[in-house]
């Protein structure tokens, strides 16, 4: 096997230009086989585009990809039959049941007869359908519209899958049985490539990359990002009225972010900066405006603080 056969994706200087808009921009990926990767960006950042691009969807204007090996542009059939795709949007059809969702994707693909069965019974066990395959599919909750979306994403045993937002939408407790999924398939060998706004969910990825304005900002595994790409401190506050504080530590003008994060407000110190004086200078500029100070911590940057730092 090649280097370039190792790897499930790999992209050199890809670009995507729609007009005088450039929606990707000379982006280089490699990622292995076998691994959750996670392509993380704020709506518009190219994400979508990407995915596209590497499905065949849209042809590169610079710049080339391969998937599993296979050229993205020359050679799509062979990527198509050895990838499968689940969109934000769920792709199914409403007005069919359960089970003639399935056995429709499984036609698209090619699976029939003994296989087939034996696809639909191990993805109606795990996706905990089995008994509702008789239910139309616009019955289903949004959580129960995701497992089967994945199934038939599966049906017929893909190398790759690609997944854009999966989660969206869905309530926590659905995302989180969601990903068990996942975590079941990668461990039989399937490759996944996510995106995703979760910053919980991309902890649990092997490997990220950020995107912002169709470039790469950040790439590799979630603690070599943390160690990277965060230059400066971050001091977490817990303050009475985070809304009026933030504002007011914004317009000190000595941070590099400053940000709400639920109830507490992060910020990130300047690379130069000594951690310890600027607590000070904090808790001096709240008490000011008499706004009650609980605590003021330094704390491990979680990948967050690093995305908004990367990205803002």
């Amino acid at each position: 096997m090649t280097t370039s056969e190792a790897l499930a994706v790999e992209t050199v200087d890809l670009t995507k230009k729609f007009g005088d808009f450039v929606a990707v921009d000379h982006i280089n990926l490699a990622n292995p086989r076998g691994e959750i990767f996670g392509f993380l960006g704020p709506n518009g950042a190219g994400k979508t585009t990407t995915i596209r691009l590497l499905l065949g969807l849209l042809n590169p204007t610079e710049g080339s990809a391969s998937v599993l090996g296979f050229d993205t542009v020359r050679q799509i059939g062979e990527i198509r039959q050895r990838i499968g795709y689940m969109s934000q949007k769920f792709s199914l059809y409403n007005d069919m049941t359960v089970e003639e969702n399935l056995n429709f994707y499984g036609g698209i693909y090619g699976v029939s007869g003994k296989r087939l069965r034996q696809r639909k019974a191990y993805i109606l066990h795990m996706a905990g359908l089995e008994g509702r395959e008789r239910e139309l599919t616009k019955n289903l909750s949004g959580g129960w519209k995701q497992r089967l979306a994945l199934g038939a994403a599966i049906i017929h045993s893909p190398e790759m899958l690609f997944l854009d937002e999966p989660t969206a939408g869905v309530d926590p407790i659905s995302r989180r049985a969601f990903w068990d999924l996942l975590y079941e398939l990668a461990e039989a060998g399937a490759t996944h490539f996510i995106t995703t706004h979760y910053m919980d969910e991309a902890e649990h990825c092997q490997r990220l990359a950020f995107i912002q304005r169709g470039r790469l900002v950040a790439q590799g595994s979630p603690q070599e990002i943390k160690e990277t790409h965060m230059s400066g401190e971050v001091l977490e506050i817990d303050c009475a009225t985070p809304d009026k504080a933030i504002h007011i530590l914004r317009d000190m003008d000595l941070f590099a972010e400053v940000a709400l994060y639920g109830a507490q407000i992060h910020v990130v110190t300047t690379p130069d900066a000594d951690a310890r004086a600027q607590s000070a200078l904090i808790a001096q500029a709240l008490a000011d405006e008499q706004i009650p100070v609980q605590s003021i911590e330094r704390i491990v940057p979680s990948l967050e603080d690093v995305f908004i730092a990367s990205v803002s």
